[in-house]
């Protein structure tokens, strides 16, 4: 970015900031440098390819920031008061995968972030309508979503605990989701390696290769057996899933849309989903002309579990202009166990200078 570019959007960025601090939050600068472990705890080895990794010979492993949502949570749950409201406005990096993306390892993000468990609907409102006010005059798309929604309709399975562990855990890798899922309902054959394994050929004999340890292997195993023990999920599940993922509406049907799916388990998420509605609705938000996406967030970073929303620009070659969702399972994580509904977004200034300057 050349440097008339980047000071433009750090004017931006703190024309946003100003915002966030006059709606009542409170300015929190996490450090650039941030340990890795956290991160390599909560999303496993897949950070690395989306991250800059380096070494301290004090501090171990650290990663250059790359989003500020996990250290403003680790501070709050460690002093902050209830409820809190915190901006903040900075770069973040991470990697790209290709030459010429038009997505850079380096940008400014500002952003709001809600702790408060008074009125989780509520807060998700406050964001959601923060936002749309001061993008208002970029006219972008807006797009939500649910992934409590998904996370409810995978826990109704009728099936056992592991392959429920597995789905949930697979649900923002909607191929790798679909195949499992397929597997498991008997539509694609175990591979040849997993079935010998079931059967007991175990390699008897031969020296241990790997990384994991015979004991990991066992219990993996055990795992494997009592899943080729299992009754296949039926396929009507696997359609009524396909429907879900494919559900896009205005928001406004949304609730009654999803209860047409005959999935019980939906009924708790649907009810949090219509409050939420009216919420928005509350603070002017049209959601007659609102999109919902049911797989709205699905390859989004992966602590969001309820809530998900995107501002997008009518050019498909921009990233996106905000994004954000709640992340409640976070907050209990990063807590050691204790909980506290939480929800907030980011916008990105370029994005934001980019299309003004098109205006």
């Amino acid at each position: 970015m050349d440097p008339a570019a980047k000071a433009r959007a750090r004017e931006i960025g703190e024309r946003l900031l100003g915002a966030f601090l006059r709606a009542g939050a409170a300015e929190i600068t996490p450090d650039f440098l941030q340990p890795a472990g956290t991160l390599l705890d909560l999303y496993g080895e897949d950070i690395r390819a989306r991250a800059y990794v380096t070494s301290d010979p004090l501090r171990g492993e650290m990663m250059l920031r790359p989003d500020f949502t996990v250290p403003v949570v680790e501070a709050h749950m460690a002093a902050g008061a209830e409820p809190a409201r915190y901006c903040y406005l900075g770069e973040v990096f991470r990697r790209q995968d290709h030459r010429g993306t038009a997505r850079p390892s380096e940008y400014l993000q500002a952003g709001y972030e809600v702790f408060d468990r008074t009125d989780p609907e509520a807060a998700d409102a406050e964001v959601f309508a923060l936002f749309a006010r001061l993008l208002a005059h970029l006219r972008p798309a807006a797009t939500i979503g649910d992934i409590g929604i998904l996370r409810a309709a995978v826990e109704g399975i009728d099936t056992i605990a592991p392959r429920k562990d597995a789905l949930l855990h697979h649900i923002w890798r909607p191929r790798r989701f679909h195949r499992l899922l397929s597997r498991y309902a008997g539509l694609l054959p175990v591979s040849e390696a997993q079935s010998a394994l079931v059967a007991g050929d175990t390699g008897t004999g031969a020296p241990w290769i790997g990384l994991r340890s015979p004991e990991e292997m066992a219990a993996r195993i055990a795992i494997l057996r009592a899943d080729a023990a299992a009754a296949p999920i039926p396929a009507a599940v696997v359609a009524q899933f396909d429907a879900l993922f494919r559900l896009a509406c205005p928001a406004h049907e949304a609730p009654e849309r999803l209860r047409a799916l005959g999935l019980p388990a939906l009924d708790p998420a649907i009810a949090r989903l219509e409050r939420r509605l009216a919420a928005l609705a509350a603070r002017s938000i049209d959601t007659s002309t609102l999109w919902f996406e049911a797989s709205h967030g699905r390859s989004t970073l992966e602590y969001y579990d309820g809530f998900v929303f995107t501002f997008a620009a009518a050019d498909a070659g921009l990233p996106p202009v905000a994004t954000g969702g709640r992340y409640d399972a976070l907050t209990r994580v990063l807590g050691g166990g204790r909980e506290i509904p939480a929800v907030g977004g980011v916008i990105r200034p370029s994005v934001v200078a980019g299309l003004e300057g098109r205006r």
